[in-house]
């Protein structure tokens, strides 16, 4: 099962590409605002809007076997600890080796950000590369996922 962190997620269309080809069921989860695909292997989930509800309905769910496509770094650190493999939206692979130098990342940019209001600017605009990075990287990553469980 692929589990898309799908609100903000620039790579829907690539994860539906690659879940058809290899017959691998999805569940892309929101607020809302996404419109319902007609493809059977994906799986809208609408879950009501509040801080972190998407989030927690996928970490409540994913596990060994499963991947999970997220930006969202407390969210893909539960899902590694519970076993599944996890994906940002660049290609870059958040596992038990490197979530928590990520975390730690997140969190002083987070206290830089805070302490200087007038701090300009964010992060890289998304670029061709990072959705060839991504889809070869899923491609990789759902491999070994399927070793997970067998």
């Amino acid at each position: 099962m692929i589990y898309v962190d799908a609100d903000a997620c620039p790579v829907k269309a690539e994860v539906e590409r690659v879940a058809t080809r290899r017959r691998v069921p999805v569940r892309m989860v929101a607020n809302g605002g996404l419109r319902p695909s007609p493809n059977p292997l994906i799986e809208m989930v609408y879950v009501p809007e509040g801080p972190d509800i998407a989030d927690i309905w996928i970490a409540e769910r994913a596990g060994p076997g499963d991947v999970v496509v997220t930006g969202d770094i407390p969210l893909a650190a539960k899902c590694v600890e519970a076993g599944a493999r996890v994906l940002k939206h660049n290609g870059e692979a958040l596992t038990a080796a490197n979530i928590g130098n990520v975390l730690a990342t997140r969190d002083l940019m987070a206290d830089l950000r805070a302490a200087d209001p007038f701090r300009q600017g964010g992060g890289k605009a998304f670029a061709k590369a990072d959705r060839a990075r991504f889809l070869d990287a899923l491609e990789r990553m759902l491999t070994f996922a399927e070793r997970d469980v067998t």
